[in-house]
């Protein structure tokens, strides 16, 4: 039967249902000839395949329930090779191949096998098995010690909130009343459950700071325009406040980072917009906070140091980072490794605030820890202990729908952010993201049709021509980049800071519009579409060549380069950099890099980058552009979910255009339909006090 398995597996791989990888390690698990499970063999592949995903567990049960969901059919390209004629005989489907399988039996062969150790009742990971069993599902065994690294440190700071002792990094139990005048300093005052502006409700913004102010560990999620980056700036200024007020003050060491460099930069400019519009005045001496809130924003790379030629950090256990307050923005984006090698480098002292929306999609990596942990936040689930704190302290009353006497420790430091300030009432944007975020995919096809000013439906013909003319669009698409390239490029012999300049220009003008795909395949794949749009470019005679380097040529950095500090999902633009000589400066791609400034790189250099005229929705996380415009498949994918879909529309600021083929708008109503699992650490132990994994 090993033998069989292994046919099977490889029939899978050559219909693209699995990847080499997936088979490859399974042979290396389970070797076959040697007599061992099958089931061992099929359980290796199929974990391999959800890492590929980006979920770090294998539910044994689940994959048995549903096997289609095992192996997320049908993969990407599969409908268009078949249309295409492809005769390749079909593989078997799994249903088949998990006839007769049982659980018992399934997680019995594993048990037995020496790769395998089975952690339920066992309290320590200390052994040297690559793959573990946990409640029931199969995990790496480095998968299962980051979650334990995870919990045990957000427990840790869930049991020990820095209102004891004499550490720097917040509040003390009788801090309460200056943190209540620096909250009403703050926020404007208003009656008790009248916080948001339009008189709806509670000013959540104020609580969250509260709440984040009252823990040593503190998330605040919400969707775009909620206020997020505004937030966080207050409750910097309300922490280093009281830390001021303190006998033998200093002030508090304070980092800001992000997972990549444009969520980076894009942090640095929304926290630029936030500082100037801090009122400080009613606080003592508050101007001068000013001086002591952060500017500069960093990539969590950057921040842990990166040893080159390797995976491992400066800072971790043994060697921990010099700050007091650290926040990390775009959390959603932050898969299981680095999130536990974070806390691993983060004093004992140091308190941690976590950003995101929740309703994003997970990191690219393996991991959803964001969405793991805010699994309960709509709910809010705040015991009547904290809602009368909260009372007390921000002057605001959660309500009854968010108040649970049977919350966890976890609940109450998490704070879901509920008025968007961007998107008002009549905002078409705001109103379509709602409708997928909920379901509701008849008022999303609704709002469509409604040639809403900031939406936009178009139908994808054969040829293309109506993604060509939005790609070519004068006063946002491409064009408009290429005119900003052309009109203020610097003069022969100018300056570095110069050229500085002209790259923040060119990266700033193609901020303004994006084409997004759902997927990577496909005539309607970022592949395909990418090749169209440099073809039309190059027809109109923007660029000279729709292949190769040449001016003007945005790309997407494909993998970590730590040797060049550029990390995956970093985009620069190819520009003429500084020349001392004569001729032709050569070209060079421009970075931003996360601290205001730009890094240039040779071509030659970057070994792993791509065109990003368009680029998948995963890879526009932490980006936001005036004009969106979503690709979708012809056919439905396994990828596409209502969380790309929210993803991809919460990217646009101005307006959002749905490009769909022809005939094809079913793919939006069974997308809207379809969730993506959070399968990140949603079996993660839940026995470590003070903890509970949502």
């Amino acid at each position: 039967m090993t033998t069989a398995m292994s046919q099977v597996l490889r029939a899978w791989t050559d219909a693209g249902w699995l990847r080499e990888l997936d088979v490859a390690f399974a042979d290396f698990i389970a070797p076959t000839g040697t007599g061992q499970d099958p089931l061992v063999h099929l359980a290796a592949a199929l974990l391999s395949h959800q890492v590929g995903r980006g979920q770090v567990r294998l539910d044994l049960a689940a994959a048995l329930a549903d096997p289609t969901w095992a192996l997320d059919l049908p993969p990407e390209g599969w409908r268009e090779r078949v249309s295409a004629g492809d005769d390749s005989p079909a593989p078997p489907q799994p249903t088949e191949v998990l006839t007769g399988v049982t659980l018992p039996a399934w997680l019995a062969a594993l048990q037995t096998h020496p790769a395998v150790v089975d952690m339920n009742g066992q309290d320590n990971g200390d052994g040297s098995t690559p793959l573990v069993l946990a409640d029931g599902c199969l995990l790496l065994r480095r998968h299962w010690r980051c979650e334990q690294t995870i919990q045990q440190a957000l427990a840790q700071r869930l049991q020990e909130p820095p209102l004891s002792g004499h550490t720097p990094a917040g509040p003390r139990a009788e801090d309460d009343d200056a943190l209540r005048e620096a909250l009403d300093a703050l926020f404007p005052a208003v009656p008790l459950n009248q916080g948001a502006s339009d008189g709806s409700g509670p000013d959540w913004q104020k609580i969250a700071c509260a709440l984040a102010a009252r823990h040593a560990f503190a998330l605040i999620t919400g969707g775009p325009g909620t206020g997020k980056t505004t937030t966080v700036v207050k409750l910097l200024a309300v922490l280093q406040h009281l830390a001021l007020q303190r006998p033998a003050a200093r002030p508090l060491r304070i980092r800001l980072a992000a997972p990549t460099g444009k969520a980076a930069a894009r942090l640095a400019e929304s926290v630029a917009t936030a500082r100037s519009k801090l009122a400080l005045d009613a606080l003592p001496g508050g101007p001068a906070l000013l001086a002591h809130l952060p500017r500069e924003v960093g990539t969590l790379h950057r921040l842990l140091g990166v040893k080159p030629g390797s995976r491992h950090f400066r800072h971790h256990a043994q060697h921990k980072l010099p700050l007091d307050v650290l926040v990390i923005d775009e959390a959603s984006m932050v898969d299981l490794e680095m999130m536990a090698a974070v806390l691993e480098a983060l004093p004992r002292h140091a308190r941690l605030v976590l950003l995101g929306d929740k309703d994003q999609l997970a990191s690219v990596e393996a991991g959803a820890v964001l969405g793991t942990l805010c699994r309960r936040a709509d709910g809010g689930h705040y015991t009547p202990a904290t809602r009368a704190w909260v009372k007390q302290v921000a002057g605001q009353d959660v309500g009854d729908s968010t108040t649970d006497p049977e919350g966890q420790p976890a609940d109450q430091a998490i704070v879901k952010l509920r008025r968007s300030h961007r998107f008002g009432e009549g905002s078409g944007i705001g109103r379509l993201a709602q409708a997928v975020n909920a379901g509701q995919a008849a008022l999303a096809r609704q709002l469509l049709a409604q040639a809403l000013p900031d939406l936009a439906l178009v139908a994808l013909d054969a040829r293309g021509q109506a993604l060509s003319a939005l790609a070519l669009e004068s006063a946002s698409g491409w064009r408009h980049t290429f005119a900003v390239l052309r009109q203020q490029r610097p003069s022969a012999g100018a300056a570095q800071g110069d050229h500085d300049a002209w790259a923040q220009q060119v990266l700033k003008a193609a901020g303004h519009f994006q084409v997004l795909c759902a997927v990577r395949g496909g005539p309607q794949g970022v592949e395909a579409v990418n090749r169209r749009i440099a073809q039309a470019l190059a027809a109109e005679g923007l660029i000279p060549s729709a292949e190769g380097w040449f001016l003007g040529r945005p790309v997407m950095v494909t993998r970590n380069d730590y040797a060049l500090g550029l990390m995956n999902g970093d985009v620069g633009v190819t520009l003429h950099g500084p020349s001392g000589g004569s001729g032709e400066p050569p070209l060079r791609v421009a970075f931003p890099d996360g601290l205001g400034g730009i890094r240039w790189v040779l071509p030659s250099r970057l070994q792993d980058v791509e065109t990003v005229f368009a680029m998948t929705v995963h890879k526009s996380q932490g980006s936001e552009f005036d004009h969106v415009a979503l690709v979708l498949p012809g056919h439905m994918s396994a990828v596409v979910t209502r969380e790309l879909l929210y993803t991809a529309i919460t990217r646009a600021r101005v307006r959002f255009t749905l490009v769909a083929p022809e005939g094809r708008m079913d793919v939006l109503q069974q997308a809207v339909q379809r969730t993506a699992p959070r399968a990140a650490s949603a079996g993660a132990s839940t026995d470590v006090p003070g903890l509970q994994w949502p």
